[in-house]
């Protein structure tokens, strides 16, 4: 079977005929008695009108008593069996023959699985698999492996005991796979390859004379699994070809520059990583066959992609599914369970479980051999500076990325990385050029930073050495090329709002840390001769969102004043549901008293897709619009830092419809009780008036009413007390007007359905719909949340060791919603970070995960000891006003503390590093040669 094929920008839309789908969260009823006591904490404990004392689930999680997906078993699900079965994957270590079967003879007769499933069963079964995972979920006999732990077999026995007696037996052992024929790596084509040319006006507001944005990106031929560009481009040929002619012409005067350029050329590579994620891939199901229900407890950050898949892979199966049940549980992953393969691994388990719960569930060590890795980058950066002016003037970068054996996001991972190496700087000239590539490790795919990570660093580390070269003082540089407002990126795209990057570089420049750095470094090394010690600093901006972002929440405000929240956004240990509940506090007076996250059923807003809303021509676009039901895209998986903005306005515009269509006017119907209009008739009393003071409403001097007084008041009087929103944003929000009551406003959104008083949801009639040009699918970012870092350290001269003595940061995130989780989210990221820049490595082929024998133990994780966790320092820079919107700054925490590590490293030992991590050895053998 075919399926459009997959990536993160490009999200399976549409649903299997014939299957019905439930997605229930984990506030569902039939969860409830297992979950929310145990997680969600009452809101006057958590919250209050002026934000939240601690998170929803706090006491829950440092109780120890929050429940993951993985937790589940099949007695804690009401309704199902109580005996739980288990599964295991059967993966190939080799990558160069061919497969000739298994031989599972070691295992004594009482330890053989009860149920085999290999490819032939599900080629015979009709079971089909997403294009995007594949080809071969499960490797048929006489292929060669495309990478190394690639599964050939699932094996499930329907007891525990069993089932752990054999796995013991069966791990570590390279003899159960027979192999053949050697044949060498399988070679395949690139996954994609892309480049981004621009060529800028006479000042950087002036229109371009190319770009992205303004004429399109270009796109190779490919010849011997390689990209060709045109031997003889021309300004008279295609778009194509005349981007690669402004591309060429930029080569040429980097090749032979004017006198008074300094051309700086260096190539950079970054690590494999294992994401880390202390909740390993996992899944549990069972198909009822009694009502042809596949109920699924599902480890994920996109439950609406899962559950439309799943259904798709069982179109024209013989398995007699009438019903998908999908339970996403809590889970966290950094991105790592974004379209991760491993779901659909335990769906097929479930089908085959001969009517019992069937859990898949991966150790450490499957964990290591299986799940999803960062990419590794290898990339060749040139940049051009005027020595006068200090101002950048052309910057080529050409990079080739590890995608492993599976495609997952690694063209939009490649994609992303490419036209976010500017980092925060403005450039005339561009020229990024990149491809992912297929090899036999194992496959890499969404993680924290996502292609970012890797480019921006590197973009970091040159932009330093420049200044040394230059002899300027690193943040002058910096500041003499920041990106400002009303500039435009590297795709010709403006982005969004101020820009204030040069107020952070202000700050870190008169730092302590920064302005005493040559000083400190020389008396502590005088004092202390075994150690050298270095500051150094980094600055970064990321993007946050899609380009295809499809949020939807519904908020309901009941006759005795009590807040419902519904989320399509899964709280994947971020504190989402946390958040959301406080978005409602503007127009509401207090947060939501429940939050259900994860929810996917939105039957009240009848919407339908069709189409790709990344490839989709402008006339196919206009044409579809007029379908009032029809949206670009249908829901979002939580990914690109996309809460704390795109979740947050459907939470926001639905908040506010509730309190401008219901409890504003019952206010003023409250308030203009009595003769000649009451209390209100000697005053002008206008909605921008309105104001919340501690849970009671007031505006222009009226009584406060407390929020139960207004709910009841609305119920009676049949206004709007609940409403459910969708939106769409394509690097802008869609728009149309939506009658209600006598008004018919323009909302940011594509559809709306309310309730009024005590009834059923409505559903509005959108009229003049606007949907983004397809042209802004181009601009590939416009909003960027930026992120600044100082680092002091100290290196062991004898062993190499890297010792991080403090480091401050400064954040800019709008308005944050929480400040605490955005503090929470920066030290966590600066964990990671430390973790890519010194610690975390292992190779990618026969001897990395690949082979099944990694875990911890040889896997070095940043602990407290490497984090400075007691003398770590940050600034939330405050919003210009309240007015300011939340930005998502989740990835882009953890991205500047690389660089500046780096640079701080060059500053204590003289030496620079361009290959990721820093680890003892690389600089004992730059210090001793």
């Amino acid at each position: 079977m075919k399926y459009p094929r997959l990536s993160r920008r490009a999200f399976l839309k549409g649903s299997a005929t014939g299957i019905g789908i439930t997605v229930a969260p984990l506030g569902s009823r039939a969860f409830a008695a297992l979950f929310e006591p145990r997680v969600t904490a009452a809101r006057d404990q958590w919250a209050s009108p002026s934000g939240a004392h601690f998170r929803i689930d706090a006491i829950s999680k440092v109780s120890g008593a929050k429940v993951f997906a993985r937790d589940i078993r099949a007695r804690d699900m009401p309704g199902w069996p109580q005996q739980q079965s288990h599964a295991m994957l059967l993966k190939a270590t080799r990558a160069d023959r061919t497969y000739q079967g298994f031989d599972l003879s070691l295992l004594d007769d009482g330890l053989q699985p009860d149920r085999i499933v290999t490819s032939a069963d599900l080629e015979q079964d009709g079971v089909g698999f997403p294009e995007s995972h594949g080809p071969d979920p499960l490797l048929p006999e006489g292929k060669t492996p495309l990478f190394l732990g690639h599964p050939v077999a699932i094996l499930i026995w329907h007891d525990f005991a069993r089932y752990r007696a054999a796995k013991n037996a069966l791990q570590f052992r390279d003899d159960l796979i027979h192999y053949g024929a050697k044949t060498g790596e399988v070679e395949r084509p690139p996954y994609g390859s892309f480049r981004y040319v621009r060529v800028g006006g006479e000042t950087p507001y002036d229109p371009d004379v190319f770009s992205s944005l303004k004429d399109s990106d270009l796109f190779p031929t490919i010849k011997n699994r390689r990209p060709v560009w045109p031997d003889d481009p021309s300004l008279n040929g295609d778009i194509g070809e005349q981007g690669v002619y402004h591309a060429r012409r930029m080569q040429d005067t980097l090749d032979d520059p004017p006198d008074n350029w300094e051309v700086f050329q260096a190539r950079y590579t970054t690590p494999y990583i294992e994401p880390a994620a202390l909740e390993p891939d996992n899944g549990n199901g069972w198909l009822d066959p009694d009502t042809g229900t596949l109920n699924f407890v599902v480890a994920t950050q996109c439950p609406f992609e899962s559950a439309h898949e799943t259904a798709r892979m069982l179109e024209g199966s013989r398995f007699d599914v009438r019903h998908l049940n999908v339970h996403p549980g809590y889970t966290v992953g950094y991105g790592s369970k974004d379209h991760n393969i491993f779901v659909y691994y335990a769906v097929i388990a479930a089908l085959y479980g001969d009517g019992h719960p069937v859990r898949l569930a991966n150790d450490r060590f499957e964990q290591f051999q299986s799940g999803i890795k960062r990419h590794p980058f290898d990339m060749d950066y040139r940049l051009a500076v005027d020595r006068d002016s200090l101002k950048f003037q052309i910057f080529r970068a050409h990079m080739d990325v590890n995608g492993g054996g599976r495609a997952n996001y690694s063209a939009s991972v490649a994609a992303v990385g490419a036209t976010a190496a500017q980092s925060v700087y403005y450039l005339p000239r561009s020229d990024l050029a990149t491809t992912a590539y297929p090899s036999r490790a194992v496959e890499a795919g969404s993680m924290r930073g996502y292609g970012t990570l890797q480019t921006m660093a590197a973009t970091e580390m040159m932009v330093d050495e420049l200044a040394e070269r230059l002899d300027v003082d690193p943040i002058e540089l910096r500041r003499a090329n920041v990106l400002e407002a009303g500039m435009k990126n590297t795709q010709g795209a403006i982005p969004g709002g101020a820009i204030r990057v040069g107020e952070m570089l202000d700050k870190a420049k008169l730092h302590p840390l920064w302005k005493e750095r040559t000083e400190r470094r020389d008396k502590r090394q005088a004092e202390d001769p075994d150690h050298l010690y270095g500051t150094g600093f980094a600055i970064s901006h990321k993007d946050f969102g899609t380009g295809a972002e499809a949020p939807m929440a519904s908020v309901e405000i009941d006759a005795e004043g009590r807040i419902r929240l519904r989320q399509i956004a899964i709280d994947m240990g971020t504190g989402t549901a946390t958040s959301q509940a406080i978005n409602v506090v503007d127009f509401l007076g207090r947060p939501a008293d429940d939050i259900k996250t994860g929810e996917t059923d939105w039957p009240e807003l009848a919407l339908e897709t069709s189409g790709n809303p990344y490839t989709m021509q402008q006339a196919e676009q206009d044409r579809l619009s007029r379908n009032p039901r029809w949206t670009p895209r249908l829901a979002s998986p939580s990914s690109a830092s996309n809460s704390a903005y795109y979740s947050s306005h459907a939470t926001r515009e639905a908040a506010r419809l509730v309190f401008r269509h219901g409890l504003w006017p019952a206010a003023l119907s409250i308030w203009g009780q009595g003769i000649y209009g009451g209390q209100a008739n000697p005053y002008v009393v206008r909605l921008e008036d309105a104001r919340w003071v501690e849970g009671h409403l007031t505006a222009s001097g009226m009584t406060p009413i407390p929020l139960a007084k207004l709910a009841a008041k609305a119920h009676e009087m049949g206004l709007v007390t609940a409403a459910s929103v969708h939106a769409f944003n394509r690097w802008s929000w869609a728009s149309a007007e939506f009658p209600l009551g006598d008004e018919t406003p323009r909302l940011p959104l594509d559809a709306v359905a309310v309730k009024y008083g005590d009834d059923d949801y409505h559903l509005l009639d959108r009229r003049d719909v606007r949907y983004p040009d397809v042209q802004l699918n181009n601009a590939h970012v416009t909003y960027y949340s930026p992120v600044a870092t100082l680092v002091d350290l100290r290196v062991n001269k004898g062993s190499g060791e890297v010792e991080i003595l403090e480091h401050y940061s400064w954040v800019e995130c709008g308005k944050p919603i929480v400040p605490e989780l955005v503090k929470g989210q920066l030290e966590g990221g600066i964990a990671m970070g430390i973790g890519h820049a010194l610690l975390e490595e292992m190779p990618l082929y026969e001897d990395g995960p690949g082979n099944g024998t990694w875990n911890f133990n040889r896997y070095q994780l940043p602990l407290a000891r490497h984090c400075a966790v007691w003398k770590q320092g940050s600034e939330i820079l405050p919003p210009l006003s309240d007015t300011d919107p939340a930005k998502g700054m989740g990835e882009v925490v953890m991205i500047p503390i690389v660089g500046a590590i780096v640079n701080a490293l060059a500053h204590a030992t003289g030496q620079r590093f361009r290959d990721l991590p820093v680890t003892p050895e690389r600089i004992k053998e730059a210090l001793h040669g």
